[in-house]
């Protein structure tokens, strides 16, 4: 059994910034792919970002630059690092370990708002 816990999320003003983390448990693969994924009100989960277990990185579009992922394989932990955050960006964030049809978090909130 496979379980994912994120922590970080929280209520933040537009232009800021939050670090979300997640701790994995159980029995894990280190080569899994780890990523983060968001799903706004009213519409579909969405990738925000993914992590090889080499180091390999891939980003939305709406990530880029503004993110970034990083994990610690001997910890087997994901983080992902927020800045200049926009309303947009406000959503239930989901840590995933093996992809779509993998094992996902069960979410945190991210709300951004003055």
């Amino acid at each position: 059994q496979v379980q994912l816990v994120e922590s970080g999320g929280g209520l933040v003003q537009p232009g800021g910034s939050l670090r979300l983390s997640c701790a994995a448990s159980g029995r894990i693969s280190s080569i899994y792919v780890m990523g983060w994924y968001r799903q706004a009100p009213g519409k579909q989960r969405e990738l925000v970002a993914t992590i090889t277990s080499g180091g390999s990185t891939n980003y939305a579009d709406s990530a880029k630059g503004r993110f970034t992922i990083s994990r610690d394989s001997a910890k087997n932990a994901a983080y992902l690092q927020m800045s200049s955050l926009k309303a947009e960006d406000t959503a239930v964030y989901y840590c995933n370990l093996g992809g779509r049809t993998g094992f996902w978090g069960q979410g945190t909130q991210v709300t951004v708002s003055s």
